[in-house]
């Protein structure tokens, strides 16, 4: 029977991986994004679709510390004096925007007919932003780090700390007799006392005692070690949060917080990140099986209507005060579309307001068929939104366009590489005009000491008004060699009295500025390449001049190899190349033609 019951749960984790390994990657190749791929996959595996596993509330509730561990590595990323730096967007943009949504989805329950205790109910649980969901999004589009992305996570820390006081409320809600009264209101001061105890416990731990232990573990070099007290501060700090009646996710979150600056940062995040990912993908899996396809076909109408109210009226609510707290109309729709949702506490404060008799069996379903659905409609709306947006335009502030301009010298493209080229003939003292077309590389240069004109190169008229009709030489730098030969064919045409000096990007682009008869052109890895050689010939143990010697022999080499290809193609002086392979017949032979 033991064999039997372990084949059982094996089974579950192997349709668990394989429902994700199909479905994720699909969705991801048709656009729709990794997590509507978990969640399909967990409604067609679950008791709602091929019923393969019976009880997602146990994987669920396994699953959860998916989000736990994703809210710890976010924080190690969050010094305290970072989130210092965020104490106007926590709690002054959080704060708004919990109100204001709370306040007109708890309206939208009343329109609903149903009482204010269970609107409200309703309305706070739909106010709690799926962290998951969002968290996801943001890190696969890269705007973790970005301003507009830290107002998100700024918000979705408030909301999850607001999960505290919403638990206290419901407790309060929870009708009770005459005589009960008294041990009642004994019991919730006592929940109350032992959540405030469960943070000062944590804290404490995290100050006093976080650092030292890992330190210690650090000196015994046991990397295993390291790893399990890895797992267990972020399980430790949950399971703190959770037995003081709190959010287990804002345990680690506060845990790691307080890890945040030390040394041992970066391999407690390396040691968690592989257990955070499968861990939040088996979280999604969950949610789209606790979808409850039976209460959403009797309770169609009100379940879709609900879906589209709430999310409507949060997205405007979201919209108003982001635009009322100065965001750009994109940033503010971005958000609005991003956060429309309910979340995984939502869950959690159902149950709690279900066990204290605020709302019933019926309203229970119906909330989190809703929650769940708006849930899996969110990369969807996101999608779209992607799609529909027009994207914003660059904005030409504070840049000039070149008009007029006349110099000894032209530069044309201003990377990496015409920053160093220019620099020989700003020492000479000779006067320069540099152009690129990169708005924001043009702002960066002016903080250099640079002014950088805009203006597209391959362009005759922007040349002219650059002064290439009058410039002794003109540098082309650019790193499109498309777009270098263009360029080196129109100024050749067009001002001859000019040096053309001319990047090349490899041997092919070579042999076609050759054909345009530049005066000069350098390969952009080739004098590096020459360099590195040259020193690896000295460590080798050879004098200075006979290093000289090597590498004269190898430019010749080379320099008569790039003539034999300009006659006979690019494989005409392979023969040239000094390779490593022991010399076999020519039908063996292959070649590979280097930069």
């Amino acid at each position: 029977m033991a064999v039997e019951g372990s084949a059982g749960d094996l089974l579950k984790v192997v349709t668990l991986l394989g429902a994700a390994v199909v479905a994720v990657p699909l969705f991801k190749r048709l656009g729709l994004g990794s997590v509507l791929g978990y969640l399909a996959a967990g409604l067609a595996i679950g008791p709602f679709g091929m019923s393969l596993i019976s009880d997602p509330a146990t994987i669920l509730h396994t699953a959860e510390l998916g989000v736990v561990m994703y809210l710890f590595v976010i924080g190690l990323e969050m010094q305290p004096s970072h989130l210092w730096s965020l104490r106007r967007a926590i709690f002054g943009l959080g704060s708004l925007q919990v109100v204001v949504c709370g306040l007109l989805l708890t309206g939208v329950g009343l329109a609903f007919g149903f009482s204010l205790p269970v609107s409200f109910v309703s309305a706070m649980g739909f106010v709690l932003t799926s962290t998951a969901v969002v968290m996801q999004l943001l890190g696969e589009r890269g705007d973790m780090a970005q301003p507009r992305g830290q107002k998100i996570v700024a918000i979705l820390l408030f909301e999850d700390l607001l999960i505290v006081p919403l638990l206290a409320v419901v407790t309060f809600m929870a009708p009770a007799d005459l005589a009960g009264t008294v041990a009642v209101t004994s019991s919730r001061w006592a929940t109350i006392g032992l959540a405030l105890g469960s943070l000062v416990a944590l804290i404490a731990a995290g100050v006093w005692l976080l650092n030292p232990l890992f330190r210690v573990l650090a000196n015994a070099k046991a990397r295993e070690v390291m790893t399990a007290a890895a797992l267990l501060v972020v399980l430790g700090a949950a399971l703190l949060m959770q037995v003081g009646g709190l959010s287990m996710a804002m345990g680690a979150f506060l845990a790691c917080v307080l890890l945040s600056e030390s040394t041992f940062r970066h391999q407690l995040e390396a040691d968690i990140e592989p257990f955070r990912g499968l861990l939040l993908g088996l979280f999604f899996l969950s949610v789209g099986m606790s979808l409850d396809l039976a209460a959403v076909a009797s309770n169609w109408p009100l379940i879709v209507a609900g879906v589209v109210a709430m999310m409507v009226v949060k997205a405007l609510c979201i919209y108003g005060v982001a635009r009322f707290a100065k965001s750009s109309h994109a940033d503010a729709l971005d958000r609005a579309v991003l956060m429309a949702q309910g979340g995984e506490f939502a869950f959690v404060l159902f149950a709690a307001a279900l066990g204290a008799k605020v709302i019933d069996p019926v309203v229970n379903a119906n909330m989190t068929a809703i929650v769940v659905l708006s849930m899996a409609l969110t990369p969807l709306v996101v999608l779209v939104h992607r799609r529909l947006a027009t994207k914003p335009g660059v904005s030409m502030e504070g840049i000039e366009a070149v008009n007029g301009q006349a110099a000894s010298v032209l530069v044309i493209g201003f990377g990496r590489f015409g920053q160093i080229a220019s620099q020989g003939v700003i020492a000479r003292g000779a006067s320069i005009t540099i152009i690129d077309n990169n708005v924001q590389m043009i702002r960066d240069a002016e903080a250099y000491g640079f002014k950088v004109y805009y203006g597209d190169g391959c362009r005759a008229d922007v040349l002219h008004a650059a002064g290439a009709h009058t410039a002794q030489a003109i540098l082309v730098c650019i790193d499109n060699k498309e777009a270098a030969t263009r360029v080196a064919e129109l100024a050749k045409t067009e001002f001859p009295q000019a040096e053309l000096l001319v990047r090349a990007f490899d041997r092919e682009h070579v042999l076609a500025l050759r054909k345009a008869d530049v005066s000069y052109l350098v390969r952009e890895t080739f004098e590096s390449a020459m360099a590195m050689g040259r020193q690896a010939v000295l460590t080798l143990g050879a004098q200075e001049e006979e290093a000289d010697e090597v590498m004269e022999h190898l430019r010749q080499r080379d320099a008569e190899r790039m003539d034999m290809e300009a006659a006979g193609g690019l494989f005409a002086g392979r023969a040239l190349v000094l390779g490593n392979q022991v010399k076999k017949s020519a039908a063996h032979q292959t070649a590979q033609d280097p930069a």
